[in-house]
């Protein structure tokens, strides 16, 4: 009886064997597998550097050339804008009032044509609207009755005094730019034609138009 258990062993022993060697390249085929996965799965979740740029300490330009300053840039002048000429300022009036007529609104006042330093005080008196200032534009000779807030090409009348009126003058650059400044006008000098020709507070005066 124990003659053939051990003949059975023997039999058996190369299927024993067989079984192990397979189980032995199985566990080694897993072992390489496992190792090449955790390898990639390693290089996968390695952080990728940031690429470092190197910067060159002299700002761009080049080490082996000789410094040479930024050349300054020319500024533009900045002066009064151009006044046009008192002919191009009439037309100009003119115009305006020709297309507020036909608008159907107010006509601007001719004063609008003239420079502050075009005009003379005459007289100051007194009207049912106020104070009231007579004054002449010197180059075409005309004179004008004007009143607090009358306009003209480049400043206002804000005031009329005792002596003297006040206005508000207006200059204006090239680069857009507007000062103000206050202006003082007393009234003209009488000479013996001024004299005879000045108009008195009971006398009326005809407004002029360019």
């Amino acid at each position: 009886m124990k003659m053939m258990q051990v003949i059975e062993t023997l039999r058996r022993l190369p299927l024993y064997f067989a079984s192990l060697r397979l189980c032995g390249r199985t566990f080694l085929a897993v072992v390489i597998a496992s190792g090449f996965a955790i390898g990639v799965v390693a290089q996968e979740t390695e952080p990728t550097k940031p690429v470092v740029t190197k910067r060159s300490s002299a700002g761009g330009r080049d080490p082996f050339r000789k410094y040479e300053p930024p050349r300054p840039t020319a500024k533009r002048p900045v002066g009064q804008s151009p006044i046009p000429t008192l002919e191009e300022r009439i037309s100009q009036y003119r115009a305006q009032k020709v297309a507020a007529m036909k608008a159907r609104m107010p006509a601007p006042k001719p004063t609008t044509a003239l420079l502050l330093s075009e005009i003379e005080v005459i007289g100051i008196s007194r009207s049912p609207r106020g104070y009231a200032a007579i004054v002449e534009a010197t180059p075409i000779k005309l004179s004008y009755v004007i009143y607090p807030g009358e306009p003209f090409y480049d400043g206002q009348l804000v005031a009329i005094e005792d002596n003297s009126l006040v206005f508000r003058h207006q200059t204006v650059f090239t680069n857009g730019r507007r000062e103000l400044a206050v202006v003082r006008k007393g009234l003209r000098s009488a000479s013996p034609v001024n004299s005879m020709t000045t108009p008195t507070d009971t006398q009326s005066v005809a407004t002029a138009k360019p």
